[in-house]
């Protein structure tokens, strides 16, 4: 069987894999990617043909080369999708103009009698970021109802489906949210990757991940290092990640929030883009996650974490606590209260999941490695596909 993976230029720690699952199993794939994507080494195999139909995406490209090259690939798409013998289109993420995408394109892909499968990583991510629109809606609505078959990761989020958009149960099927072991896992110790950031071996360390946005909560993880410090503790946070466009007055709240309390001895800010190479030395510089989310389904940060061994300790919102097994993965917490947070900060601090932590981390890694392999996720993926 031939299917088609619409990247949409996004997210290669997921489609990579998927797509190497998905060969694995006998498909061939037809990987719609970009310039970044075309020089992995997943995409020389045999089965796979890889189209490079978006080229550059560079972000800090001048608008008038934006609007050109983001109109020649939805041409390029088109004539792609007409000449194509592959009859599954599996959409792992939309484009730039996602109203035209959902409805429009959906529509020309169903007429040309296309089985479309859409993996909802998010349910609506405008809810999440409190930009909820009728139109937003109307057209979620509508591409819910078009396409053949939804992925999503959760219960939760096959629950929002049916009570939000009416989507029938035996029209979605839950799955996994494959580990992400696509960026670069070494012999790297954590005294290494300490000194490479300059973070004292001996300090205990916290870390947040991740591009910076309201919900993600971290001014509520700010608010917790304020109570840390009133309680004596000496644990320091590192933030890493840029800051989501358009919540740059939410960075400046939370650098307010920081010399408010005078966190600066407790913080260690890393405010840009962290590429995949340097996830690593986050990742084992750390010795604890921190996901303090107000809202949220499920996140990849957490599976970033998992692949390296790192515990983490998540607020209770969406379904996040699912994925926590209490004491040996982490802990959970109370979402909206900075207090407990910073209790159960303390609590890990004491814990045996964090004195053994060297051990514990190998258990992670191997227990993570299991539950979240691709090869599930490719097994179940597959099922789908030939059912359809």
């Amino acid at each position: 069987m031939k299917i088609s993976l619409l990247t949409g230029g996004d997210d290669p720690s997921y489609a990579l894999p998927l797509m190497f699952s998905l060969v694995a199993l006998g498909f061939e794939v037809d990987f719609i990617g970009n310039d970044k994507m075309q020089h992995e080494k997943a995409v020389k195999h045999e089965k796979v043909h890889y189209l490079n139909l978006r080229g550059d995406q560079d972000p800090e490209a001048p608008l008038l080369d934006k609007i050109r090259r983001l109109t020649a690939y939805y041409f390029k798409l088109i004539k792609y999708v007409a000449t194509t013998d592959s009859q599954i289109f599996h959409i792992l993420w939309l484009n730039k103009f996602i109203y035209f995408d959902r409805t429009l394109l959906n529509l020309y892909y169903k007429l040309l009698g296309k089985k479309i499968i859409f993996t909802a990583h998010n349910i609506n991510d405008k809810e999440r970021d409190g930009g909820d629109t009728l139109l937003n809606r109307m057209t979620l609505r509508f591409m819910y109802s078009i396409v053949d078959h939804i992925f999503v990761h959760t219960h939760k989020m096959k629950e929002q489906l049916a009570v939000q958009f009416r989507v029938e149960a035996n029209k979605v099927t839950v799955i996994p949210f494959g580990i992400n072991n696509h960026v670069p896992n070494t012999d790297l110790n954590s005294d290494v990757a300490r000194k490479k950031l300059g973070i004292d071996p001996d300090w205990k360390v916290a870390l947040f991940f991740g591009r910076i946005a309201w919900y993600k909560g971290l001014d509520q993880l700010i608010s917790a290092f304020a109570e840390l410090k009133m309680m004596g503790s000496d644990v320091r946070l590192v933030i890493a990640g840029d800051v989501k466009k358009g919540h740059d007055s939410y960075w400046g709240e939370i650098e307010r929030m920081i010399e408010q309390h005078h966190l600066h001895e407790s913080i260690i800010k890393r405010i840009e883009f962290i590429p995949d190479a340097d996830v690593e030395l986050y990742c084992k510089a750390a010795d604890v996650l921190i996901l303090p989310y107000r809202r949220i389904f499920q996140t990849g940060v957490l599976f970033l974490s998992y692949n390296f061994g790192l515990p983490a300790i998540t607020t209770d919102v969406g379904s996040l606590s699912e994925e926590i097994i209490e004491g040996k993965t982490g802990y959970v917490c109370g979402s909206g209260d900075p207090k407990s947070l910073a209790n159960v900060i303390t609590r890990y601090f004491s814990s045996d999941l964090y004195k053994n932590l060297a051990e514990n981390r190998y258990k992670i890694e191997k227990y993570a490695r299991e539950k979240y392999s691709w090869e599930k996720v490719g097994s179940m993926t597959s099922k789908v596909y030939a059912n359809l």
